[in-house]
């Protein structure tokens, strides 16, 4: 830990700088992070000019991950999901980042692909334009053309971009540590889980293997589907740093105009991307978590092609149904169903009155069901849905917040294409297809094999682990473990007023006995300085250095 923190020590510094030009001294000052900053620098932050603060604080928190770079941006944009965790304002302005940066030179892509080829480009391409098709943080995507003659895109991930990001981590993990007590006392209560998530979808997203492979597993759930299409992944011809997939031409999703000139309906063109996206939500539990119209190509005879498998997230069956379960309660005006899906869904899920909860539920069905067709927005719902998980500290499943904010930005590219565009119309036929599988005979079955089987495994280990307890109980071995938590910073108080006391009688100690010295009778070798034995100047010394120590330990504690 301490190795980590000298390695990190100048880019730590650099964050508590971008603190406090936003107006964030109280981040700092009331964490280990003050420790950082001399006393010189602390007392001109008093003094400092503070127009900053015709902000909001929401909006200066966007500042501070804008200028912290791409891994802080990265995390913003991933908590910008999460509205269980944090407030509507600030996932309004997490939503405002972008994470867009120039390209990188084309002779250092040009490199990078041949060390992980092993081989010449120009022995696997013949063309290979420069100029990229895209860039972004973590790599940038060229146009080529393979010596066999198929038309393929090539990311290409940035040099020294992995490392860059363990840097960023690891200072993230030490930031989370100095800072910890603070996030919790202002509603973050999981912090460290939150990073930890957070490294596992960046090692993943380094990893272009696993969203070849994701683009394998959607080619196989989707191989009979005539009119949705998944490129075709090169495996052979990629590796954890560059990506070979196969070009499709094709025009946006949004492209109203391009649809009508190559004679498509984009009311059907819309229909069919929203059936495909329920479908992966609903039947398989598998779904592109980013399907703006960037992202959504469709082709001149009408078939639809999603690219960009970065970003997949994936449902349990158990969830899949409970997801399900919210929507079709909603729409059966059932609020007690809605809020037993919801504890279903909730990976931990302490609603201390399910009474209010359920309320809450039924003042949003009440809202709904009087509205018109036209006046139902998915985003409106999610908003409503998100405001309410907030509001009591619902743990769920973060593949939720994909799905919501996917099915919002649908509805919006449905409205483009659709005038009568209704999102709730295209889930209905969904929930009940849900139902019908949740209940089928082949998934009763199949539950009650996984719950005997639980069984069994218990009536199996049962017997043994009685034998266990009562033997312990017959030798006195069994011992009750108790933790108590929070007393940490109770018992540290404890501690240092218990060493000061020790300290405060010693010294007395050595003061009582520097009085008393003066009254003994000595030996004729007994030497004195200024008419006083040397004993006492040593006892009165020995007094004096211990109230230093004192004082020294009083001020650091004010300073605290």
């Amino acid at each position: 830990m301490f190795k980590n923190t000298i390695s990190n020590l100048a880019r730590i510094r650099q964050v508590v700088e971008v603190l406090v030009r936003y107006g964030f001294e109280d981040v700092v000052t009331n964490t280990a992070l003050r420790r950082l900053i001399t006393q010189k620098r602390r007392l001109s932050w008093q003094h400092a000019e503070r127009a900053v603060f015709e902000t909001s604080r929401w909006e200066r928190i966007r500042m501070v991950i804008e200028e912290l770079g791409p891994t802080f941006i990265k995390l913003a944009q991933a908590m910008s999901n999460r509205p269980d965790l944090l407030p509507e304002a600030l996932i309004d302005e997490f939503q405002k980042l972008q994470s867009d940066v120039p390209p990188f030179d084309v002779r250092v892509a040009r490199t990078i692909i041949e060390r992980e080829l092993g081989r010449p480009i120009t022995e696997v391409f013949s063309e290979f334009e420069e100029k990229p098709l895209g860039s972004a943080s973590i790599g940038q995507v060229h146009k080529a053309k393979l010596l066999t003659g198929e038309d393929v895109v090539v990311k290409v991930q940035r040099p020294d971009v992995q490392e860059k990001v363990r840097t960023d981590l690891s200072l993230l993990h030490e930031l989370v540590r100095l800072t910890a007590g603070f996030l919790r006392n202002h509603g973050l209560s999981n912090p460290q889980d939150i990073v930890d998530a957070f490294e596992r979808s960046m090692m993943k997203e380094l990893d272009y293997t696993s969203e070849a492979r994701s683009m394998d597993q959607f080619r196989k759930l989707y191989e009979n589907y005539e009119t949705f299409y998944i490129p075709k992944p090169y495996r052979e011809l990629s590796s954890a740093k560059i990506l070979v997939i196969e070009f499709v031409s094709g025009c946006k999703i949004t492209d109203k105009a391009q649809l009508l000139e190559w004679k498509l309906s984009p009311e059907k063109v819309a229909e069919t991307g929203m059936d495909i996206y329920l479908t992966q939500i609903f039947e398989f539990g598998i779904f592109h978590a980013d399907p703006h119209p960037g992202n959504v190509l469709v082709r001149p005879d009408g078939t639809l092609v999603l690219i960009d498998f970065g970003m997949v997230g994936k449902l349990t069956k158990q969830q899949k149904y409970a997801f399900a379960g919210v929507f079709i309660g909603m729409a059966r005006q059932d609020a007690r169903s809605m809020a037993l899906n919801f504890r279903r869904l909730a990976l931990t899920a302490d609603i201390p009155d399910m009474r209010t909860f359920e309320a809450d539920l039924n003042d949003l069905i009440e809202d709904f069901t009087t509205l018109d067709v036209k006046e139902m927005s998915m985003s409106d719902l999610a908003d409503r849905l998100q405001v309410i998980i907030y509001d009591y500290k619902l743990q769920v499943p973060g593949a939720v917040f994909l799905i919501l904010r996917a099915l919002v930005i649908l509805e919006g590219i449905g409205k483009v294409l659709h005038p009568r565009f209704n999102t709730f119309e295209f889930v209905r036929p969904y929930g009940a297809r849900i139902i019908a599988e949740q209940y089928s005979t082949e998934n009763i079955l199949s539950e009650a094999q996984y719950t005997g089987t639980q069984l069994l495994a218990l009536i199996q280990t049962l017997p043994a682990d009685v034998r266990q307890i009562m033997r312990k109980i017959s030798r006195g071995d069994l011992r009750l473990k108790v933790e108590l938590s929070g007393y940490q910073a109770l018992m540290r108080t404890a501690d240092q007023l218990v060493s000061r006391t020790i300290i405060a009688l010693i010294a007395v100690a050595f003061l009582l006995f520097s009085g008393l010295s003066l009254l003994g009778r000595y030996s004729p070798d007994m030497r004195y300085l200024h008419g006083i034995p040397v004993i006492t100047w040593w006892s009165l010394g020995i007094t004096g250095f211990l109230f230093l120590i004192l004082l020294i330990l009083g001020t650091k504690k004010r300073k605290d």
